[in-house]
């Protein structure tokens, strides 16, 4: 059982080393140069990072998953004080206000649209649109080519909501690129765009992604 245990820790060993080598090296012009840690460990942490715990900073460059941390990270920080303040402000849970949200960019819509734009389930929507339409917020009107289909649109209520939450949304936002250069903010939205227009090519689930390079590795074959 032991001589098991410690192939197991080696087999684990090796698969981490080869996943950090997999991890992009950062130029020194990108993230600065290193200060020491003053923790006492005798690490080095690059100058962004500085003033961050060493956690965050381990995360940040010594990490096989960097991209999807940042991610998550930077959305954490903006969803989380946004959409307790849309409860607290108008009690409309973060699925509502995405609907609130899409219709006051694009009236007129069908909720699959919604859906697709923002990777809600339908099911979740669904009781959202309903809720929403309950509170006169928005409006349903079956469509004139297919009875079985709604068109959403925000009632006179709905577009005020949105017009008076959207500034607070605006300003995060801004607020959050203040580090960037306008270059650098017009680099990252249009690569990020470029992910978004790529995702309906994902799967769905951890099943399907196994499934698909299984697939992938049967047709090498």
């Amino acid at each position: 059982m032991e001589l098991v245990s410690l192939k197991v820790l080696r087999h684990v060993g090796r698969v981490k080393q080869n996943l950090l080598r997999s991890v992009p090296r950062m130029h020194e012009s990108a993230i600065g140069p290193e200060l020491k840690d003053d923790s006492g460990s005798g690490r080095t942490l690059p100058r962004h990072t500085a003033t961050h715990d060493i956690m965050t900073s381990v995360k940040l460059w010594q990490n096989p998953c960097w991209f999807t941390y940042r991610l998550n990270y930077l959305a954490l920080r903006y969803n989380g004080p946004l959409y307790a303040w849309v409860e607290e402000s108008y009690g409309l849970s973060r699925p509502e206000f995405v609907v609130i949200f899409s219709l006051g960019l694009v009236d007129d819509a069908y909720a699959r649209d919604i859906g697709a734009s923002s990777g809600f389930p339908q099911n979740t929507l669904s009781r959202a649109i309903h809720k929403l339409t309950d509170m006169k917020l928005l409006s349903r009107t079956p469509d004139e080519l297919d009875g079985r289909r709604f068109v959403l649109a925000l009632t006179f209520e709905g577009r005020a909501l949105f017009d008076s939450a959207l500034p607070r949304f605006v300003s995060f936002e801004k607020m959050m690129l203040d580090s960037l250069t306008a270059t650098e903010q017009q680099t990252l939205s249009a690569l990020m765009a470029k992910m978004v227009l790529a995702s309906p090519e994902w799967p769905d689930s951890v099943d399907e992604q196994q499934q698909d390079e299984k697939e992938a590795a049967d047709a090498r074959r």
